[in-house]
């Protein structure tokens, strides 16, 4: 029997943080908009779709405390990665390889770097911008996240290319690359003014919270938006890997995605319990830093539904029934447009 719907797991009673909201979102997501449709020439369909997505508002859920300014680059850097992500989406391995290139060394020199492709330029934009408040270590960890971030894309490229599905434990180390997560912590430091040191920063149980919110991001967002890339047979999704892997039908991989996902909230909460101490100033920053990943971890699920990415204009009705229905496969698509 065909599986034409399904349920999704029940991740808002998973998530045991409350929801803060930035109330410069508004104004902020509005200005990016402004930003990138000045220096980025959509066609018709691309532009429905920027407009829908509302990328930039992204950061009023996952940066609420943000100053006006902080969380301007915040929401150009979130507004950026979706414009990037579908632009991407359409290239080859090569052509991948090339855009990463040039966004690292973007990213590694911004004031020397010059390019004519759109998604180059904004980031040249935005990296000027994040050069002028951010302190040195902040810009190479942010850099270096990139840099691994442009190898992700790369490699899923190459999968994409050669119509492989990865299996769990390759899926998952490439996932938390692909996402731009580590990048997006990285300004969760740059948005609270924080200068932790990198012994801090790189402590185990500082490296295994960022990974337990890192993964329910990446993996909530794959369930989420199953349905679509289910339609255009994108196979880069935790649901396709469990189905693949485990020879389980659609329900069980949703039921069990949503079980890894609830394991990350509870190493989360363990690894916070277990942090030791540097002393009050690093206490007080690692403190806000943790409360940023929190952040991270809420914002972002709830937004999943109020942007119109995923579920259109039924996001809010999608949050409390949960029930989807599988979309037509493009193929079936184009076949019955040229009946």
């Amino acid at each position: 029997m065909t599986t034409t719907s399904y349920i999704l797991p029940d991740f808002v009673s998973q998530c045991p943080y409350q929801l803060r909201v930035s109330p410069l979102n508004e104004v902020v997501a509005h200005n990016t908009e402004k930003w990138v449709l000045n220096m980025v020439d959509f066609d018709e369909k691309t532009l429905e779709s920027f407009l829908e997505t509302r990328g930039g508002s992204l950061a009023g859920y996952s940066y609420p405390d943000a100053d006006e300014f902080h969380l301007q680059v915040a929401s150009n850097f979130m507004e950026w990665l979706f414009c990037f992500d579908d632009y991407s989406d359409k290239c080859t391995k090569d052509e991948a390889r090339i855009l990463g290139d040039s966004v690292i060394q973007c990213f590694r020199d911004p004031r020397a770097f010059q390019s004519d492709v759109p998604v180059c330029k904004l980031a040249k934009d935005f990296a000027c911008r994040l050069l002028q408040s951010a302190g040195p270590r902040c810009m190479r960890r942010f850099a270096d996240t990139i840099e691994s971030y442009m190898i992700s894309v790369t490699e899923q490229a190459r999968d994409r290319d050669e119509d492989i599905t990865p299996d769990m434990e390759s899926y998952i180390s490439l996932r938390r690359e692909t996402g731009a997560l580590p990048s997006s912590f990285v300004l969760i430091e740059f948005a609270a003014g924080l200068d932790l040191p990198d012994e801090v920063i790189e402590h185990p149980l500082i490296r295994s919270m960022e990974m337990a919110t890192n993964d329910w991001t990446a993996w909530t967002n794959d369930v989420l938006s199953y349905h679509k890339e289910c339609a255009i047979g994108d196979t880069h999704n935790i649901v396709a890997v469990i189905m693949n892997e485990r020879k389980v039908d659609l329900q069980t991989a949703m039921d069990q995605a949503g079980d890894l996902c609830h394991d990350c909230i509870k190493k989360f909460e363990e690894d916070r319990q277990a942090l030791p101490s540097w002393g009050p100033d690093i206490d007080r920053q690692v403190q806000l830093y943790v409360q940023g990943l929190q952040d991270w971890i809420v914002g972002a699920l709830h937004w999943s539904f109020v942007s119109k990415r995923y579920f259109g204009v039924n996001g809010e009705e999608m949050k409390k029934n949960r029930a989807v229905n599988l979309l037509p496969k493009i193929e079936e698509q184009i076949q019955a447009a040229d009946k």
